[in-house]
């Protein structure tokens, strides 16, 4: 950063002069690379949002079902942790995490990659009996029971 500075007060000493800019390149140059760009407001609660997810603050869910969506190729280096500390590997396959704080921050630096929803659990947790009878929906609903038998279409054949 400093060796950026004196680069330019190197470079444009007869400009700064000319216009009297001699401080105002310096402040530019460090506002531009030091301070964080990004809204503070986007890091702040809106109560909007709870309505528009379906969630409540009150009463949160205890579980996450994060999927990711896109790829980690071509992100930064901090993403591509981040993905691997949660165990995101493969695409398009749900994942389950506790809803506590240290998972939502590392979530929040990679929300724009994955999909989260709240795991529903409309029959309540299983029993370990119940545990091979249960079976997840792509809507984030846990159902305990078997999964009803897909049908096939049996083509009939014109003689």
């Amino acid at each position: 950063m400093a060796g950026l500075c004196k680069a330019i007060q190197r470079h444009s000493f007869g400009f700064k002069k000319v216009l009297g800019l001699q401080e105002c390149w310096n402040s530019i140059i460090r506002l531009k690379f030091t301070k964080a760009r990004i809204p503070p407001s986007l890091y702040e609660e809106q109560a909007k949002n709870h309505e528009k997810y379906g969630g409540d603050p009150e009463h949160p869910h205890k579980l996450h079902l994060i999927t990711r969506i896109r790829s980690g190729l071509g992100r930064p280096y901090w993403e591509k942790k981040t993905l691997k500390d949660l165990g995101l590997i493969k695409a398009h396959h749900p994942y389950v995490h506790k809803n506590i704080p240290a998972v939502n921050e590392k979530l929040k630096v990679i929300k724009h990659l994955v999909r989260i929803q709240p795991l529903k659990l409309p029959q309540g947790l299983p029993t370990e009996e119940e545990l091979t009878q249960t079976y997840l929906k792509s809507t984030g609903e846990l159902v305990i029971g078997q999964r009803p038998p897909k049908t096939a279409h049996k083509k009939t054949i014109a003689s």
